[in-house]
């Protein structure tokens, strides 16, 4: 009977109050940015990589889509102005992502610009836009806008004409979300930890050594000093493997669940600067995000108090500036000798100014 009760309780705690809404926000609006500087960084070069005819020849790209049963707003036309009214939508539609403009319907056109844009050269992709394509439809379950946004009102009004019974869901739909995202991200590290658990390499312990080696991702002048260092190989790479596996175990502990997501952002960050796979590191990070909701929430917290304390000080000094202080407040102190002295001075010189004025009007 015990256990069916405390099974209710965990329903009706999930079904009724949304979970991680700062975290899973941060992760919308971190993978919008994600997606943004992809078309900007590619900019220049867009013709050349995405354009009807780019490196990557039109009739390959054409099949590929077929033999993968997929799409692409790229195939619909040959013509040089579709294409770049469709990669400028998708750059607008990931800014829009990023500041928190449009809701739930802005975030499902930016998957299909951006899945549009991987399909047109998949030979340039780091492994980033694989979990992309998973959370972001994840993300529509979920309140991924209530926070780092700007509202327009719009989604608001929309709002008030869905059915309540709709709206009683939404929080059960959002849990769900997140769920779904923390999963996903424990499958990846998982399978990947596995992987590596069978890998000769990754079992003597040299594997860092040759990934260091690989010309692509190699850092010029650091990567050196790191593949040359047996102690600091053989530790990264019995440490990688060994996280990867148990980070599941670690996001189940709710005490160890930010030291595993801080560990996993120190692993990809270190990736994202010593192979250069910056897309895939920060896409990672961005879902790491849900696991650090409250962190993050403390730290906006303490940094809104620190905020309205600063204003708090600026607006004394505004009102009582320094040479101009009420002489009551020194009383406090206990510097009396120093408040009485002050006072005489000012005495003193405000008399002979009032004598001096006497005299010069005797004088005229």
């Amino acid at each position: 009977m015990g256990r069916t009760v405390g099974f209710t309780a965990l329903l009706d705690r999930l079904s009724g109050s949304p979970a991680a809404v700062t975290g899973v926000s941060g992760t919308r609006a971190l993978l919008g940015f994600i997606g943004f500087m992809f078309y900007a960084g590619n900019y220049g070069e867009r013709g050349y990589l995405f354009g009807p005819e780019g490196v990557y020849r039109w009739q390959d790209f054409i099949d590929g889509l077929h033999d993968n049963g997929t799409f692409s707003l790229y195939a619909l036309s040959t013509s040089g102005a579709w294409f770049e009214l469709v990669f400028h939508l998708g750059m607008i539609a990931a800014l829009a992502v990023t500041f928190g403009v449009g809701g739930r319907l802005v975030l499902a056109v930016h998957w299909v610009f951006l899945w549009s844009v991987y399909q047109r050269i998949p030979l340039i992709l780091d492994g980033g836009d694989n979990l992309a394509y998973i959370v972001l439809p994840m993300l529509l379950l979920t309140n991924c806008y209530d926070r780092f946004s700007f509202s327009t009102g719009l989604v608001r009004r929309w709002s008030g004409r869905v059915p309540a019974v709709v709206r009683a869901m939404t929080p059960a739909l959002h849990n769900l979300g997140v769920v779904a995202v923390a999963a996903q991200i424990c499958l990846v590290y998982i399978v990947s930890g596995l992987y590596k658990v069978q890998g000769r390499m990754w079992q003597d312990g040299t594997a860092l050594f040759y990934v260091l080696r690989i010309p692509e991702f190699e850092w010029p002048g650091v990567s050196r000093l790191l593949y040359e260092n047996d102690l600091l190989v053989m530790a990264g790479t019995y440490g990688a493997t060994l996280f990867m596996v148990y980070f599941p175990l670690g996001v189940l502990v709710r005490s160890l669940r930010p030291w595993a997501a801080l560990g996993s952002i120190g692993l990809h960050l270190s990736i994202a600067l010593l192979m250069g796979l910056t897309s895939f590191a920060l896409t990672m990070v961005a879902c790491d995000l849900i696991f650090l909701s409250r962190g993050v929430d403390a730290g906006l917290r303490r940094a809104r108090a620190t905020g309205r304390r600063l204003s708090s000080v600026l607006r004394d000094r505004k009102v009582w500036p320094e040479g101009d202080a009420p002489l009551t407040t020194a009383d406090n102190t206990g510097d009396t000798g120093v408040l009485t002295r002050t006072a005489e001075k000012r005495g003193s010189i405000s008399g002979r100014t009032e004598q001096a004025d006497h005299t010069a009007e005797r004088t005229a």
